[in-house]
């Protein structure tokens, strides 16, 4: 928020001094940190009140985070030898109005689902190996007559990702994959095409003036406008929520295929079978997240609430979007990390066949850190091994 708000203020229409910023500039640079809270913006006059306790510390009000300690701004400024501003003309107004919380969130949840998009779909190529699927889904023909960006993406890394792979080779004796494994390119694909559109939305608006009044001087004007406004953040913080959790949502039932004893793996992956129960209970956990992220796509930017008597009559809540999408995202990590877990300990049971030397490198990798399980043991520090592998 800090930068972004450094970012917006430095385009030179908010009428703002250099003192001010550079202020803030030693703020972010020293890791002064405001203490910000995450409830209690409209996304309408931008992030009003998440920007006022930004700014409070500015006056040696308020509280930071400095050098990992949270404490009073008034003693980080006395450590810091520096004195309170005081405010000018139109500085605390640049200041307070702006969209910075919902875009700093943004920014964060969109390289969150970039990369997260990565791993759905290397995690996936392991189910599809474990689960002995097929191959011709993400063939290129099929992908030239349906040609969404982010489907052909998709099928294009599958082909990489399993090529050189005797297990994918082999005959199948099935016909067909389930939807999990069959319409990979098509659900993660679509997904990928929302995290572009969001990206594009934004790269302009944390390049963009957001406060109010805004300030041109070369035209002598100033022009009282909307700017501040988050509703391009709020329904694309919507949107970007729901392809983050459809994410989740296939990978959850891919990972409910591996358990349920098809295709020559045992019940449940359970290595000793008999009093074992194996892997019965992360599925549980990844579906009773799945569930969770289909109630927290409820889209906020569908609803407004009047504020200000009557002045701010529409406002997006594009705040609230952005602390749910926030929520989708970090579930959707431990939800692939379910998968993967799953996914692993299925791969054993087709040795001795080999994955291709992609899939297997990543797998090795990983065993360095979670290893197969042969008898029943406490899940969850493999669970949480996982996510930070």
């Amino acid at each position: 928020m800090l930068l972004l708000k450094i970012q917006g203020l430095c385009l030179g229409y908010s009428g703002i001094s250099l003192e001010v910023v550079n202020r803030l500039l030693l703020f972010y640079n020293q890791n002064v940190t405001p203490v910000i809270y995450s409830k209690g913006s409209l996304g309408a006059s931008g992030d009003l009140a998440p920007l006022a306790h930004l700014s409070l510390p500015l006056m040696g009000k308020g509280e930071v985070y400095y050098k990992g300690v949270k404490q009073d701004a008034d003693l980080v400024h006395k450590k810091l030898k520096l004195s309170p501003l005081k405010f000018q003309s139109k500085e605390a107004l640049a200041l307070l109005n702006g969209t910075q919380f919902m875009s700093a969130f943004s920014v964060w949840i969109l390289l969150k689902a970039q990369q997260l998009a990565d791993h759905a779909d290397l995690i996936a190529a392991v189910s599809l190996e474990a689960f002995d699927g097929r191959q011709e889904p993400f063939n290129e023909n099929i992908h030239k007559v349906r040609f969404h960006k982010g489907q052909a993406l998709v099928a294009k890394r599958f082909r990489e990702l399993l090529k050189g792979s005797k297990l994918i080779a082999r005959a199948k004796k099935h016909v067909q994959d389930p939807y999990s494994f069959r319409c990979i390119p098509q659900v993660h694909g679509a997904s990928r095409d929302v995290i572009n559109y969001a990206e594009a939305i934004f790269l302009t608006e944390i390049n963009s003036v957001t406060d109010n009044p805004t300030v041109f001087p070369d035209e002598d004007m100033i022009i009282s406008g909307g700017n501040f406004h988050g509703q391009p953040l709020a329904i694309t913080l919507d949107s970007l929520a729901i392809a983050i959790a459809e994410l989740g949502n296939i990978s959850e039932r891919r990972t409910y295929q591996l358990i349920s004893g098809q295709r020559g793996l045992p019940a449940f992956l359970v290595s000793n079978p008999g009093l074992n129960s194996g892997f019965m209970i992360p599925q549980y956990t990844a579906a009773s997240i799945v569930s969770s992220n289909k109630q927290l796509c409820t889209p906020a930017s569908v609803d407004s609430i009047v504020s200000s008597n009557g002045q701010e009559d529409h406002v997006s809540m594009g705040a609230n979007a952005a602390t749910k999408c926030f929520e989708v995202v970090n579930n959707l990590e431990r939800i692939l990390a379910i998968e993967l877990f799953t996914a692993a300990q299925a791969l054993e049971f087709r040795r001795p066949l080999q994955s291709s030397p992609v899939i297997e490198k990543f797998i090795t990798a990983y065993r360095k850190h979670v290893g197969f399980i042969r008898e029943d043991k406490v899940m969850y520090p493999e669970i949480q091994k996982t996510i930070r592998f």
